[in-house]
Order: structure tokens, then sequence, then C-alpha cells
């Protein structure tokens, strides 16, 4: 075997390698992916000098962004196309995506995907759950926008706006109006809402109310409560904006407090039915535990708003019963104690068993500055809430006073059974389709059947313990 001089393999191997890099390159053109090379083209960069700008949402948000997403491309680019990305797995960033679809070819442009939410109580809209979209920075050079839907990131559901553009202060000017056009439109701001879990458990889920609609006269308590509650809770645009030139502080705080069926939540109503400008967050039972700072911050971001939390004792239970306290009740506080002075947010909280909520919550001011006692009816409110439930029936006189002194003790819960049951009983032995009169037996009938000791959980249930 000749040898071969080190000098000239040297230069083989040179040439070797020189000729399997063109290679590479050749093969690389002719492969290119027409995923990359739609944005490249349209950015006018490669793919290694586009920074990336995210902006990233808590979960709930994802219609939000929707909406700011879409605000921004009918200014900046009305005739703009959605478009996705199939095959591979999900990577931490559009630019890794990016990189991979070059290198490998693995990933190549398809449909976009999108999903169904709620934007009001008996409407929805589509949303991009990952799709990316050319558009333009508002000095007209060009960017893209990709959304990815919510998913669990450190445990916690976030959904995001990434931004590419030729230098990394284009893709910020993008991503500040994307910011402001997202609490422009944000679709929470005036309703009422209530959090919960989907059905992947992990990830919240929005419920969108109808605000109620009650009068007054609907509500019956103790002379000059509602007037109380109302003077504390409900305050005109202007009259806020005058407390705030004042100096004043504009956040409230509200505890109604009782036995069960009293009208407490039937207040709450009432009040979100005057509230007509105010964001509405109701949280109870679980939602409390998960959902209260995130309710908490989107209060602060959609004021005036109004955070219910029902059952307050549930979680703000004495530290004279549980020693170790509750860290919801501790979060609470924080986030009670934590908004600004001139935060037009009022926090309303309910319990039935006032003598266990922790004291913290209660005598600190700027926590709760007024707190209600919503008590069971007496016989003049008793005889008013006959009148009200059964509005549409003549009652006989007799039999409302019998009535009246036959429920002493009971809550409003009591009475509206009482009444419901004794319209199904006229209905049974009336003619026609409609009850015109509600007399003494439909009315004692009904009574005698709550009042049954086979009836005694229902009604405890209803609030008729006291009842003989």
């Amino acid at each position: 075997m000749t040898d071969i001089d080190p000098a000239d393999a040297r230069a083989l191997a040179r040439a070797l390698r020189d000729l399997l890099e063109r290679a590479g390159q050749v093969l690389s053109a002719e492969r290119e992916s027409p995923l990359v090379k739609l944005i490249t083209d349209h950015l006018g960069c490669p793919l290694s000098q586009v920074p990336n700008v995210t902006i990233r949402f808590d979960g709930l948000e994802h219609v939000n962004l929707q909406r700011a997403v879409d605000a921004y491309v009918a200014e900046h680019s009305p005739d703009a196309a959605w478009f996705g990305i199939a095959g591979g797995h999900p990577f931490t960033s559009l630019i890794e995506m990016l990189t991979a679809a070059a290198q490998s070819g693995s990933l190549h442009l398809a449909a976009v995907n999108y999903v169904t939410t709620a934007i009001g109580p008996d409407t929805s809209t589509e949303v991009v759950q990952f799709g990316l979209v050319r558009t333009a920075a508002p000095d007209g050079s060009p960017a893209v926008l990709a959304i990815s839907g919510a998913r669990e990131e450190r445990g916690d559901p976030r959904c995001s706006v990434q931004v590419l553009a030729a230098s990394r202060e284009t893709a910020a000017e993008v991503r500040a109006e994307v910011e402001l056009l997202h609490r422009k439109h944000n679709v929470f701001l005036g309703q009422v809402l209530t959090f919960g879990a989907n059905e992947h458990r992990a990830i919240q889920a929005v419920s969108f109310l109808p605000r109620p609609e009650l009068a007054a006269s609907d509500v019956i308590l103790p002379d000059g409560v509602l007037d109380s509650i109302e003077r504390h809770v409900v305050r005109s645009s202007a009259l806020t904006e005058r407390l705030r030139a004042h100096g004043q502080h504009l956040k409230r705080g509200l505890l109604l407090y009782g036995p069960p069926g009293t009208g407490k939540t039937h207040t709450i109503r009432y009040l979100l039915s005057r509230l007509t400008d105010s964001t509405v967050i109701l949280l109870s039972g679980t939602a409390i535990m998960r959902m209260l700072q995130a309710s908490s911050a989107l209060a602060r971001r959609l004021a005036p708003a109004v955070v219910v939390v029902e059952d307050v004792d549930l979680i703000a239970e004495s530290r004279h019963i549980s020693p170790s306290g509750n860290p919801v009740l501790f979060e609470l506080l924080n986030e009670m104690d934590g908004l600004a002075a001139d935060a037009d947010v009022t926090f309303v909280l309910t319990t039935n068993r006032v003598e266990v909520v922790e004291r913290a919550l209660i005598d600190r001011p700027g926590r709760i500055d007024l707190a209600v006692e919503v008590p069971r009816p007496d016989a003049d409110a008793r005889e008013r809430l006959l009148r009200l439930y059964a509005r549409d029936a003549e009652l006989d006189p007799t039999a409302v006073e019998e009535a009246v002194a036959a429920t002493e003790g009971v809550a409003a819960s009591f009475v509206k059974e009482l009444v419901r049951r004794a319209v199904l009983t006229a209905l049974e032995t009336q003619q026609g389709e409609e009850v015109s009169r509600l007399d003494g037996a439909a009315l004692s009938t009904a009574l005698a059947g709550l009042l049954d000791e086979r009836q005694a959980l229902t009604r405890s249930v209803l609030g008729g313990g006291a009842t003989r």
C-alpha cells in the first residue's frame, strides 16, 4: 500500500468536507420549509435573526386575548389570513418550533385549530387554539402574531401571544398595542361571572350569568336595612369621582349575616341589579379556594367591580376553633388589604355563622366597613312575603292572618315554599289554568304538610326549625 502524504490527506479531507457541506446546502435549499419561508419572506430576514417577544395571560383570558389580536389585525392588516402548524410536539416557543421545521421538515402548514368559548350568558364565539397571522407593526414594518390557547405552565393554565418581527423594538411596539387592546376589548367587563373547573379540572372555566332584575319591593327586610346596605354599596360614577377628588377611599367591604334562608343571597341579587355598570365575580364552594386571587386581580383590572364570597365562614373560621388558621382566609385578608385606596372594588361576604368568623376579618377597618344582620322575618315581614310570593293571586285575609301567626320563627325561604305548595294545592282543586285566589284551605293544607313530623328535615332546610 502506497503511503499518502499527510498534507495531501488533509487537503482531501477538507475537500470532502466542503463537498458535503455544499451538498447539504443544496439539499436544504431544495427542501426549504414552506412554513419557515412564509414567515421569513414576510419579515424580510433569516430565522436566526428573528427575536421572539411573548405576552402571557391567565388561561381565563384566552377569549380576551383573541379579541385583542382580532382588533389589532383589523386595524393593521384587515385582509390577513390565519394559518396553523401541524406535526411534531409542543415547543416552548414559536422560534423553537420554526427552527425544528427548518432543520427536519417535520412541521408544515395546516389549518388553524379553533375552540368555542362563552362571551355572555347566551352567546359564544370561536377562538384560535393555536394559529399564526402575518400582520404589520404600528410603524408599518412586517410582524407575525401567534396565539396559543390555555395550557399548563408550572401548574397554572396560561395562554399567550408571541410576536415575531425583524427587531426586538418593533416586536415590543406590537406587544404594547395588543396589551392595550386586551384591556379595551375585555369581554368580562360589566358581566356577572362565576368560576369553576372544566372537564380537565386543571383549567379554570368562566361562566356568564344573567344580571338579576329585581325591584326594592322584591326584597323584604326590616325597615331601614336595605336602605343602609344600598347607601354603602351603590353609588353613581359621578359621586365616585367626587370622592376620589377628595382623597377618600373607594373600596368597600360588606358582611351579611344571619340564619340560612333569610334572604342574604336574595339581597345580593338586588344589589347586582342596581350595580349595572359593575363587573361582578361570584365565588362559592371550591371556587373560593381555587380562584380567590385570580378573581381579585380581575376585579382590580375591571373596576368598578364587586367580588361576592358566599358562606365565608367555610374559610374564615375563628382561630379559637382552628388554632392554625386557614391559608385561604389569610389570602382573602391579603386581597382585601392589598387593594389601593382608590380601587373601586367592593367585597360582599355572607355567612350563616357569624359567631365563628375570624375576628380579624371583621374588626380591622378597611376590610369590613358594614356588617348587617339579615334576621328571620317578623310578623309584618312574613305577611309582606306572603303577598310578594302570591302576587298573582288574591289572598284570603283570614287565611293570611292565620298563616302569619302559624309561621313565627321561620325564614323567608320557608314562606316562599309555603306559597308554592299552596298554589300547587289550588291548581289541583280549582278549575282553569291560573290560580286566581289562595284561600284558607290551600294555605292550611300546604302549612300542614310543611309542619308534619315527616317533613322535619325539609322544614329545617327551609329555615322553619322554630315552628310548631
